[in-house]
């Protein structure tokens, strides 16, 4: 099967609430659509070491912490900044910062199209910041605004095999039943039973 050549167009935005297990690992709730999507820019974290040895480079071990970047929509939800950002909302339908609201862990699932066919991502451990207060004044034309978060992604346990796990993606190749089934629950990568 042919491989994309390009990369082009995010949509299809999902978070799913996580509960992360004192060994690391996650359950996930019900992806939920965040419909909006404007971009998203994830930064690798972790550095890699180098040790040298014999006037040379011996080793280079390498520092996989997970990413760090913005997601920008048209506009945040109310359920996502009540499922994710820990706000409340009031018996007036008036939503609320709680300065004690705990962090919330969540998956991030998302799609770019291409040229083939659309790869779908999930990002299996983020937490996202608050978002900036900003507005401006209307001129001649309107002229939407846009909402950011900065979201962290981490490491889960993965069991299957036995490692942590920070990102999964499809590709051209990926079982109809996985790619088709990929917003509905967050997937998990099993190890191939011999």
């Amino acid at each position: 099967m042919a491989e994309n050549k390009i990369k082009y167009g995010l949509k299809n935005v999902y978070y799913a609430v996580a509960t992360i297990a004192d060994d690391g690992s996650a359950t996930y709730g019900t992806p939920v659509a965040f419909p909006g999507a404007v971009s998203l820019s994830m930064d690798p974290q972790g550095e890699n070491t180098k040790f040298y040895a014999d006037n040379i480079e011996y080793w280079v071990g390498n520092g996989n912490t997970g990413y760090e970047g913005d997601l920008e929509m048209a506009r945040l939800t109310d359920a996502f900044k009540t499922d994710v950002l820990g706000m409340i909302k009031d018996s007036n339908d008036v939503i609320y910062e709680d300065i004690n609201a705990p962090i919330v862990h969540f998956a991030l699932l998302f799609q770019f199209e291409g040229d083939v066919k659309a790869t779908r991502h999930v990002l299996y451990n983020c937490t996202a910041t608050r978002p900036s207060a900003s507005g401006s004044t209307k001129e001649e034309s309107v002229e939407p605004e846009t909402e950011s978060v900065t979201i962290t992604a981490t490491t889960v346990y993965n069991a299957s095999y036995d490692t942590d796990i920070v990102k999964a993606e499809t590709n051209e190749s990926t079982d109809t039943t996985t790619y088709t089934g990929w917003f509905e629950a967050v997937y998990t990568p099993t190890r191939p039973t011999p």
